[in-house]
């Protein structure tokens, strides 16, 4: 990983006003998430526009020119349109050359986990570079009146730049896990070949983000705190032995608890939740970047990534900085 980037639209909404049209107000919203405000994508910028900024930062981070890529993936659930793929408009703004692979991978809030192992395989041995890039416009998909979801998130894109090892830095293991059976918890359910967009699915609002929050959240402490507990005890790391737990920014309170139940000390686990909400597949790179332009992470440490959502699905990375 040789290097990170963000994008966060400049546009900020309140807690009191993305709850007016909820029936809540602050108070509810920071007691029960911790996010205080989030950025919404402005009407002429799209899933594309962020990912590509988080990109552009990520590979100054990293010294490496665009044109260099050999590899370009956007995990996203929020596409700019179902075809192309949003990675090819990257690539292009960009500067990507020629033959350079370009595609998109949705495992929803999961989803730049999987984009990380994936782009880790494909690279093995090619000495090239590659951008994994994670990037959401949630705001797009919200029905303003469900305080269950319009509440938790905001847009944004995060990226990092993976290449050939300098120095310490290493990935070490991955393990992606599918709960197929959990599939409805999280699912937007018109608009795909199942049930197409159509005046009748807009009526009925089938179009928008929907998610069973109660459920969720046992999906976390029943099925993902455990997993990451076995994936640290195979590779023979003790919680303790974590620098930094990045999680998916799903839910302050959430992922508070899943600190806790895997038993990882409080102040090593980082979190962006707060000033931008549930950024989607965007929320563990732009924590990381987050961390890494904060001055936080050392040669050396130890990094735990872990991503889990829609699908249901979970991605954990371990890694050397």
């Amino acid at each position: 990983m040789l290097g990170t980037g963000s994008a966060l639209p400049s546009h900020v909404v309140t807690n009191d006003e993305v709850g007016a049209p909820a029936g809540v107000d602050h108070a509810w919203i920071h007691s029960r998430t911790g996010i205080r405000r989030r950025r919404w994508a402005k009407p002429d910028e799209a899933t594309s526009d962020l990912a590509a900024a988080a990109g552009r930062a990520a590979l100054e981070a990293a010294g490496v020119r665009g044109g260099e890529l050999s590899l370009v993936i956007v995990a996203t659930s929020t596409p700019d349109s179902p075809q192309p793929p949003t990675a090819s408009a990257v690539a292009d703004a960009l500067g990507a050359g020629f033959g350079t692979t370009a595609f998109d991978v949705n495992a929803v809030c999961s989803g730049f986990v999987f984009a990380l192992s994936t782009a880790e395989r494909m690279l093995q041995g090619t000495g090239g570079y590659g951008l994994v890039v994670g990037a959401d416009v949630y705001s797009r998909i919200l029905d303003p009146h469900d305080r269950r979801s319009t509440i938790l998130f905001g847009d944004g894109a995060g990226a990092v730049v993976v290449g050939p090892a300098r120095g310490t830095g290493r990935l070490h293991s991955t393990r992606l896990a599918g709960f197929a059976a959990d599939r409805e918890l999280i699912q937007v359910p018109a608009g795909g070949s199942r049930l197409p967009a159509s005046p009748q699915t807009l009526r009925d609002g089938l179009h928008y983000f929907t998610m069973n929050g109660r459920e969720v959240r046992t999906f976390v402490a029943e099925k993902v705190a455990p997993a990451i507990g076995a994936f640290l005890d195979d590779n023979g790391v003790s919680p303790g032995d974590v620098d930094h737990f990045v999680p998916h920014q799903a839910n302050g309170r959430m992922v508070e608890d899943l600190a806790g139940r895997v038993g990882i000390p409080a102040d090593r686990m980082r979190a962006t939740f707060e000033e931008y909400g549930n950024t989607g597949s965007a929320s563990v790179p732009v924590t990381l970047d987050d961390a890494a332009r904060a001055g936080a992470l050392k040669d050396g440490d130890l990094i735990l990534l872990a991503g889990f959502g829609g699908g249901m699905a979970m991605g954990l990375t371990l890694l050397t900085w």
